[in-house]
């Protein structure tokens, strides 16, 4: 039984990439104290396969690829959402989810051209996935009632938000064709 504990980490962080359907169709319904409960669960999820993973060794090179997935797909989902529903602008949904397009791509082609890719978020993408979380919630709270938002608050964590965005996709783009220009170099350098 202890071997398959291992694998309990990447098992939530799966049943996590699971709670984007229901998490959409609360928010498209309107329901948004329901999604408020999806994103909490979804939130908690993320704390506790984490902890596992570290507490007792079980991370894998996997659960380190679906972890931000998980994040990516749960994050990018409530923007679009909300998007639709008109509760946020558009143009940021579309920023937020090509930020982790562009992210994406960068990683399958550095894959496949220079070597295994290893997830590892830059403190500025864990200070934009912080700052997009707090927006998400921050809407679902304003949507479901808990929290009177004014709209001058609200603006300046949109502008955060999109100035983050902006600035954590710039450094990946910088970074890692930094690190794949490098990598190339000195494979050409070792033919030679």
């Amino acid at each position: 039984m202890a071997p398959l504990l291992r694998h309990l980490p990447n098992l939530i962080t799966t049943l996590r990439i699971v709670l984007v359907v229901p998490m959409c169709w609360l928010i498209a319904a309107g329901r948004y104290d329901g999604a408020l409960l999806v994103a909490a669960l979804a939130g908690v999820s993320d704390a506790l396969d984490g902890f596992l993973a570290k507490r007792f060794g079980w991370q894998s090179w996997i659960g380190g690829m679906l972890d931000p997935l998980a994040d990516k797909l749960l994050l990018d989902a409530a923007f679009v959402w909300l998007a639709l529903t008109g509760e946020l602008p558009e143009w940021l949904a579309a920023l937020v989810v090509g930020r982790d397009l562009v992210i994406v791509a960068g990683a399958g082609a550095y894959h496949a051209l220079v070597g295994r890719f290893d997830a590892a978020p830059s403190r500025l993408s864990k200070l934009t996935t912080t700052a997009q979380l707090i927006l998400v919630l921050a809407e679902l709270l304003r949507l479901s009632g808990w929290l009177a938002l004014p709209e001058l608050p609200r603006a300046a964590l949109v502008g955060l938000t999109t100035l983050l965005t902006l600035a954590s996709g710039l450094d990946y783009i910088v970074t890692w064709g930094t690190r794949a220009r490098r990598a190339l170099l000195a494979r050409t350098e070792k033919m030679r």
